[in-house]
């Protein structure tokens, strides 16, 4: 995804024989409850079923998805919102999307393209589905109100992290930048930041400042492949002496020149992998994947991960679901 100031899959078919039911997602079950409930123009409720009707080796957190309302009059867009092809992307279409794929949780990322400043869909979606849903919210750095506005919503709604993006003057570095950061610690959320490499110094600057706030960098500055993306993961492997960040994987399918399974991009994301470990990297769908990143479908998104590139089974653990639980979920069980 290309970044402005406003803006910025290897579904698990193996499957394991339980002694006892646990409680794990279905797809099915999921959709047919949450359809009713959207239909009421109200968010979408948390769905659990047992181990008897669909069961997963690996735990995978999906920690970048995007959702839209069919309700515009409840939750209005902008004008000149960007769409998603067909009107796909609400969080029923997320839930049978990710469930179908054996992914157990979310993250939901403010859609600025469609509600720029306005959270209350992503708020209302996170506290309704707070098992598998974690909402990250993105606020105005600009706005003297906005430190007061992520306290609230982290305490009446859940929100668990918040997107941060550079200032009305094009600064990262910015006292509302830092304002916001500050009561994100305080609260103890994640701080998933989206600029590209020309903010590196900036960022490095306030990762140094802000040592016990844990940051996730978005798209990882959208390496993308061509003449700069060497320059680019450079930059990022640069930040890992950071330990407070992490990088998330998810610009294979946005930055490749080619489809599935984006090879021109596998050493770029090895080489950060390299560098970050894979304790601190994270993988996410860029759902609604006929917008963001039409090469790929969300299950070749994932497959990417589960089984094309060359990754140990502790490394892809830690990447597609371990490390998320950890910064997210983490009272998720089993």
């Amino acid at each position: 995804m290309a970044l402005s100031n406003s803006r910025i899959e290897v579904a698990m078919s193996a499957r394991r024989k339980a002694s006892s039911p646990r409680r794990l997602w279905s797809c099915q079950d999921a959709c047919s409850n949450s359809r009713t409930a959207e239909t009421r123009n109200m968010p979408v409720p948390m769905v659990q079923i047992t181990s008897s009707t669909r069961e997963f080796r690996m735990l995978i957190i999906d920690t970048h998805a995007h959702i839209y309302s069919p309700d515009e009059t409840k939750y209005p867009p902008i004008e000149k919102p960007l769409r998603p092809p067909g009107g796909k992307g609400s969080v029923v279409d997320l839930r049978k999307e990710s469930a179908a794929a054996g992914v157990r949780a979310v993250c939901a990322i403010q859609t600025s393209t469609f509600y720029r400043f306005d959270n209350r869909y992503i708020c209302d979606a996170a506290a309704a589905n707070r098992g598998w849903v974690a909402g990250v919210c993105t606020l105005d750095p600009d706005g003297a109100g906005s430190p007061a506005t992520l306290t609230r919503f982290v305490k009446e709604y859940g929100i668990r992290g918040m997107r941060s993006i550079p200032a009305r003057d094009g600064h990262l570095d910015h006292p509302g930048v830092r304002a916001l950061w500050k009561a994100a610690e305080a609260a103890g959320i994640v701080i998933n930041v989206l600029v590209n490499r020309d903010k590196t110094a900036e960022l490095d600057r306030m990762l140094g400042d802000f040592p016990g706030l844990r940051v996730v960098l978005d798209h990882c500055m959208n390496v993308k492949a061509g003449p700069d993306m060497d320059a680019i993961v450079a930059d990022v492997v640069r930040l890992a002496r950071r330990p407070n960040l992490h990088a998330k994987l998810t610009f294979l399918p946005t930055g490749s020149a080619a489809g599935f399974p984006c090879a021109d991009m596998h050493a770029a994301c090895l080489r950060i992998v390299d560098a970050f470990t894979p304790d601190r990297c994270v993988w996410g769908s860029d759902f609604p994947c006929e917008l963001w990143c039409p090469k790929v479908t969300y299950e070749q998104h994932l497959r990417i991960f589960t089984e094309v590139l060359a990754l140990d089974t502790r490394s892809r653990e830690a990447i597609l679901g371990g490390v998320a639980r950890r910064l997210w979920f983490p009272k998720m069980e089993g």
